[in-house]
């Protein structure tokens, strides 16, 4: 006849079992660093290609906290919001970067004014401006519609490129800003 267990080798003998069970579902080092890897590559496929954007088009990339920033050369006349001719071949190449790199990413388009209006003019004025590049995104460039929104930052003083600049002076204050808030998935790189 066999001996009862006692409780402690009970104990023993449960937390050991559910460790090993628990070991069968880590991953091993070398599939994280290759998981790691394939992302830091994904990644940096997706920065060249918004730095060329970057070249190509005269606009500024940034990165903080996680997040691509392209402050475009997309430029509005003074109470337009009307998308330029000169702003259509960099959503174009925009749009075929995220296409190619990151098809799962989330797009937040900003809108911009100068502060030459009232403030809750500009408000709308800038959500306007941002709503064109969204709708040229997503019905021209064939973006998914529920991966790019659009904001309005108007006349935010903190958001301006040339504070308080109006009229010639304050094109660079009328603009839009393309964010990549989130990069999503890899996809499958054409280049």
């Amino acid at each position: 006849m066999a001996m009862p267990l006692s409780p402690k080798a009970v104990l023993a003998v449960t937390l050991a079992s559910a460790v090993l069970a628990g070991c069968s579902q880590y991953v091993k080092r070398d599939e994280f660093d290759a998981t790691v890897a394939d992302l830091r590559a994904a990644d940096a496929r997706l920065e060249a290609q918004i730095q060329a954007l970057s070249d190509k088009h005269d606009a500024l990339v940034t990165q903080v906290a996680g997040r691509t920033r392209v402050d475009t050369a997309a430029y509005f006349a003074v109470d337009d919001a009307t998308l330029s001719e000169d702003a259509r071949p960099l959503l174009d190449d925009f749009a075929n970067a995220i296409r190619n790199s990151h098809s799962g990413a989330l797009i937040t388009i900003e809108g911009f004014t100068d502060p030459s209006g009232s403030p809750a003019y500009n408000k709308k004025l800038g959500q306007r401006r941002a709503d064109a590049a969204r709708d040229y995104l997503v019905d021209v460039a064939g973006l998914p519609a529920e991966q790019v929104r659009a904001v309005s930052y108007g006349e935010d003083e903190n958001r301006q490129v040339r504070p308080g600049a109006t009229g010639v002076e304050g094109q660079d204050n009328r603009r839009i800003a393309l964010v990549v808030d989130y990069a999503g998935p890899k996809t499958a790189s054409v280049m």
